[in-house]
């Protein structure tokens, strides 16, 4: 009788096919091998990816600008084309280190995010990202408009808008909603562009620069505010306190303060 052979595997690859040890071995093998090229597929694509996340979130956001009443003509009789920047929210200013295709992947980190107290916390947030992308058109160096994505709780669900402001930053020029899920017919009417147009013109802060917009509770009666939502009065006190927190001090209030000293 012959002696095993010493070399394991060769006593291994000398198994037949349908050996259970074999079978075993050979389904491990493809399995790490096919974890190892996803997981290499997945670390080489990733920023490929979040470019053209970020490419698609522009022209998304141009598309939806342009739907606003009267933006159109704005950005026509403006000229040029919408950029965008990833803000630093606590200092006004644009980030050093992240930029658009990586602001998903610098988000997903806590760490990067604020949490809000309740006197803090108009939106319903919970917590405030330390960085936000917005979008703007300039005239020379002056910012003529300025696009701001705002978010926060509603009646039913998270609200999301990008609200435009006039290169004055007191000037609402328009905006539109992204996101919804409020009752239909009631708070759902949001959505509508009959109530989106009455924004345009409204002013944000008073004399002392305080917010002052807000959804009036029936028929616009100032400068401040739009006309309510008959029926969907949380809806349109949701609305206005999504829009005085991101215009005010724990959202993009510094921006618009370095922008109006003309420091941005």
């Amino acid at each position: 009788m012959d002696a095993p052979d010493p070399n394991l595997w060769r006593r291994f690859l000398a198994l037949p096919m349908e050996s259970r040890p074999k079978t075993i071995l050979a389904a491990f093998v493809v399995s790490a091998v096919c974890a190892v090229l996803v997981s290499s597929a997945t670390v080489i694509l990733r920023p490929i990816q979040a470019a053209n996340r970020a490419a698609e979130e522009e022209a998304r956001v141009e598309a939806l600008v342009r739907g606003i009443p009267g933006m159109s003509d704005l950005l026509t009789e403006v000229g040029g084309s919408l950029s965008t920047v990833v803000v630093d929210l606590e200092r006004g200013r644009a980030a050093h280190d992240v930029t658009p295709s990586t602001l998903l992947a610098t988000l997903a980190d806590t760490s990067n995010w604020t949490s809000l107290d309740p006197s803090q916390d108009l939106a319903g947030l919970g917590a405030r990202p330390d960085y936000a992308q917005v979008f703007l058109l300039r005239d020379n160096d002056r910012v003529s408009l300025l696009l701001l994505p705002i978010a926060g709780q509603g009646y039913n669900g998270r609200i999301e808008a990008v609200l435009a402001v006039r290169g004055d930053m007191n000037t609402i020029a328009g905006v539109t909603i992204t996101r919804q899920s409020e009752t239909p017919g009631l708070g759902g009417r949001i959505e509508e562009m009959a109530w989106q147009s009455s924004f345009p013109g409204r002013q944000i802060f008073d004399d002392e620069g305080t917010v002052r917009f807000s959804v009036a509770r029936g028929s616009a009666s100032s400068i401040h505010e739009v006309d309510g939502i008959t029926g969907a009065t949380r809806t349109s006190n949701a609305i206005t306190q999504i829009v005085r927190f991101w215009l005010g001090p724990d959202g993009y209030g510094p921006l618009i303060a370095a922008i109006s000293r003309g420091e941005f």
